[in-house]
């Protein structure tokens, strides 16, 4: 239906918004949107979050690596930070992405609100998060254990990843155009993983030519699409936001997104 058309371009050139401003790449808008979306078809209802999660994982590939290249040719993006986290939230992302196809979808939808819940209680309650702290080293152990946590999470979940990575670097004193610069390229390997998982899991198991795995093909063109203008329009005429409104409007985000998974 047209109506359904132009709300996923609507939520699509809200992700490109929150890619630049937040380091969104798509999950944590996309999930709840399209997952009430398909839940209103009854023949692929039952398989409703998997296709969210699926179709979200494929625009953060997009909008992802693109806001990262941007900031890459701004200058925002070091090597310290990347590496070798990246590799360990690539390990994780793996693992997730394996056991998500083990769980069902109440199981999935469960763990996406508990999930939620926790990350803005600890936004709230961190000092270090709403105003700063002196900058820091990731320890050893944030690293390798808690990079292969957030990779498994961000990839059962279809959340890419930014909202761990932007607390944990905020924790550690970077700001938040740093956490945000840095949430991006984060995100891909989870993106990655996800999006191939769920495409081999999901094989011939939606009776609809418009779907490969679970990923639907319409949503995820029309969503990367309009993802592309937001992201444009974002770079060129929002204005900078201070580090201290910054890091409020993301709490702000995550409990829309919370409000709107509930309902």
């Amino acid at each position: 239906m047209l109506s359904d058309i132009a709300m996923i371009a609507i939520v699509g050139a809200t992700t490109g918004v929150t890619t630049v401003l937040f380091g969104f790449g798509g999950g944590f808008v996309v999930v709840p949107f399209v997952y009430q979306l398909f839940l209103r078809q009854p023949a692929i209802a039952n398989n409703a979050l998997h296709i969210a999660v699926a179709t979200s994982s494929a625009v953060m590939i997009v909008n992802a690596g693109w806001a990262t290249l941007q900031h890459q040719r701004r200058g925002n993006i070091t090597a310290d930070i990347l590496f070798p986290l990246t590799l360990f939230i690539g390990l994780g992302a793996v693992m997730g992405s394996l056991l998500a196809g083990q769980l069902n979808e109440g199981t999935i939808r469960l763990l996406f609100i508990l999930y939620m819940v926790v990350t803005i209680v600890d936004c709230l309650v961190s000092r270090r998060f709403l105003k700063g702290c002196e900058a820091r080293p990731l320890s050893m152990s944030t690293t390798t254990v808690g990079g292969v946590a957030m990779g498994a999470v961000a990839a059962l979940l279809g959340v890419g990843g930014s909202v761990m990575t932007v607390p944990l670097l905020r924790r550690h004193g970077f700001s938040m155009k740093h956490c945000i610069s840095h949430a991006n390229p984060l995100s891909l390997p989870v993106a990655l993983c996800a999006t191939i998982t769920y495409t081999f899991d999901g094989w011939r198991k939606i009776p609809d030519s418009g779907f490969i795995g679970y990923i639907s093909l319409t949503t995820l063109v029309t969503l990367v699409a309009a993802g592309g203008i937001g992201i444009t329009i974002s770079q060129r005429y929002l204005p900078k936001i201070p580090d201290w409104w910054h890091a409020r409007l993301y709490v702000l985000l995550l409990i829309a997104v919370l409000i709107a998974m509930l309902w």
